[in-house]
């Protein structure tokens, strides 16, 4: 599709920012709302409903009924896997509209929300989906006048607060394994990109996922999300965002029902490219490709850079020359491969951070300022620090935008130590053709992911997470319905 085209649908594309509660469209209980505005150009896609503590309520009674009427819960495993299915379907097949609405409001580029975002989210679906037919319970070994069982029973009632950089994506990591074993879900979208999460509900309902199971209920968090934080008929938050907020969740959960809370936060992910790296080339196209996707609001984004001494400008000299490949360009075009970063105030955050950078004394290779202001979008050109210290502001926080710091290192276990020092610990890659050295780093960083010569390779058969600050439990793979379960033994006394 052309990018003509694109805009021409843009221009067609009805929005409906109501929330989406018991299988309808309604209106905050207050009536309020806020606008819901596009960084692609600054323009006011549509209002959406602002819900706070009326609307939870409402929310959290009707997925309590449903799950206690068990019109979910109580269905085979085989017929919500039948939903589940229909849902990734309906997805592929509205794909180009959730594409739209991910790029119109949060900025990233179309050709990414195609290929990637809507893909990705709708295999999540249909891959929990196939799965939750296939988990056995136990029996436990015990002796011949007991029969023991252990069983997985669903939670409840579910909340999950998910992020404005992948809404689609993170969104699916959370519903799809908390519908699949029969809980009701409360999703409540980031107030910066919420029109993807109102849209998949409509969705779900027509794959045939009962009124009330899959409700959405858009707002501030300091509103909707401490709501559902603080509600004491919620079983169980799935939050994915910043550490802050991740910190209040906990707190939020142990104030009111000792709910279980499992938070995926931030990240400071440290890459290291040793001299003896397989291919300097994939590394550098690894390294700064990985860095810029997304407009570098990622999480696992690799921002701190460890490339050996005598490597280092060489690598530096191939970087610089891919920085071009990076330039913003309109979101709508399919040749854009960085869009808009998501607001104003990501804006103001970021270029924040730049000038820390170069008021700490960093040197600034590349990038560096707002560009594109013509549209009234909100555009950081892809930025490159090197000389960067471990003290500096840019290299200590999570920045979420397109800054990448370099860092050289002469001795690798000095450059371990700097990249576990930080509070995070998400991810990280090490880049080496010696296995025995691949494998001393990967023990040694505390983080939940270790990429060795790769970085951005990925699959919904494995555990995404981490550990320290950036957080507890897993999304993906079977190990997320652990979060979404609850183990019960029954213990029968024999003869």
């Amino acid at each position: 599709m052309t990018n003509t085209l694109w805009h021409s649908r843009a221009a067609e594309l009805k929005f409906d920012g109501r929330a989406f509660i018991d299988g309808h469209r309604v209106a905050a209980q207050s009536g309020a709302t806020f606008d819901c505005i596009s960084p692609i150009d600054g323009r006011r896609l549509t209002t959406v409903a602002r819900c706070d503590q009326a609307d939870v309520d409402a929310a959290v009674q009707v997925a309590r009924r449903a799950f206690n009427d068990r019109r979910w819960a109580g269905l085979a495993p085989e017929e919500r896997k039948r939903s589940l299915i229909k849902f990734a379907d309906l997805m592929v097949k509205y794909g180009d509209e959730l594409a739209l609405l991910e790029t119109l409001d949060m900025g990233k580029p179309i050709k990414y929300s195609r290929s990637v975002d809507v893909p990705a989210a709708a295999n999540c679906i249909r891959w929990y989906g196939e799965a939750v037919d296939k988990m056995y319970d136990e029996i436990a070994p015990t002796a011949d006048t007991s029969l023991a069982l252990i069983t997985r029973e669903p939670v409840g009632v579910v909340a999950a607060i998910v992020p404005w950089n992948y809404p689609l994506l993170m969104a699916a990591w959370k519903i799809a394994p908390a519908l699949a074993v029969g809980n009701s879900v409360i999703l409540k979208p980031s107030e910066k990109s919420p029109l993807s999460a109102l849209r998949l509900a409509e969705i779900a309902l027509e794959a045939g996922i009962p009124p009330g199971v899959f409700n959405v209920v858009p707002g501030y968090g300091h509103e909707a999300g401490s709501a559902l934080a603080l509600h004491m008929d919620v079983d169980c938050i799935g939050f994915t965002g910043s550490t802050s907020v991740g910190k209040k969740i906990m707190q939020y959960a142990g104030q009111s029902n000792l709910k279980r809370a499992w938070t995926e936060l931030g990240g400071k992910s440290p890459n290291i490219v040793c001299a003896d790296c397989p291919d300097l080339d994939v590394a550098v196209r690894a390294a700064v490709g990985a860095l810029y996707f997304n407009q570098g609001e990622s999480c696992n984004a690799p921002s701190r850079l460890f490339v050996e001494a005598s490597i280092k400008e060489k690598f530096l000299d191939k970087a610089l020359s891919l920085i071009p490949d990076f330039a913003p360009g309109d979101p709508l075009d399919e040749a854009t491969v960085m869009g808009a970063i998501v607001d104003q105030v990501q804006l103001n955050t970021v270029l924040g951070y730049i000038e820390s950078g170069k008021a700490e004394g960093a040197q600034l290779l590349a990038g560096g300022m707002q560009v594109r202001m013509q549209t009234g979008g909100f555009y950081v050109a892809p930025t490159l620090f090197s000389n960067v210290d471990s003290s500096m502001k840019i290299a200590r926080e999570e920045i979420f935008g397109p800054v990448l710091s370099v860092f050289g290192f002469t001795d690798l276990d000095q450059a371990i130590r700097e990249a576990n020092a930080t509070p995070y610990g998400l991810q990280a890659g090490v880049w080496t053709a010696n296995i025995n050295k691949a494998h001393h780093v990967a023990r040694a960083l505390r983080v939940g992911t270790v990429h060795v010569n790769q970085y951005a390779e990925d699959d919904i058969t494995v555990p995404f997470g981490g550990c320290k600050q950036s957080g507890n439990g897993r999304d993906k793979s079977l190990h997320a319905f652990d979060k979404y379960t609850e183990l019960k033994t029954t213990w029968i006394k024999l003869g």
